[in-house]
């Protein structure tokens, strides 16, 4: 598509591929290392992708944790995406996030992805 911005992605910035996928790093990282997973073929989210696509994704994410994992020893990782305006997409090409966690980069993690709506973060 003429102006997705994942589709003119300049291939120097590219960390990892495959056939079917290419990983970047967040241009706008939550924490150091937020690495964005993003199809080749231009798809609007998640729902729209193959089972290629979805194995690649997967494949450059367990690739990509082993390199996190090395270069910044992270506690843990949130894997996401958006789906959909209202679930907070910006970008209509599908793509992964993969943000490294560490112990005390937000006062209290628990519940995790659960916070994107902030009141039921916490459901104990």
């Amino acid at each position: 598509m003429e102006n997705c911005l994942f589709c003119k992605w300049k291939k120097e910035k590219i960390i990892l591929e495959n056939e079917y996928a290419f990983t970047i790093f967040d241009e706008f990282p939550v924490n150091e290392g937020h690495m964005l997973f993003i199809t080749k073929r231009h798809v609007k989210d998640f729902f729209e992708t193959t089972l290629e696509e979805k194995n690649a994704i997967i494949e450059l994410i367990e690739k990509a944790k082993e390199m996190l994992d090395n270069k910044y020893n992270p506690d843990g990782y949130n894997i996401g995406m958006n789906c959909g305006e209202a679930a907070g997409q910006s970008v209509m090409h599908v793509h992964v996030h993969l943000i490294p966690r560490y112990n005390g980069d937000v006062k209290n993690p628990r519940g995790g992805v659960r916070g994107i709506i902030p009141e039921k973060q916490n459901y104990c």
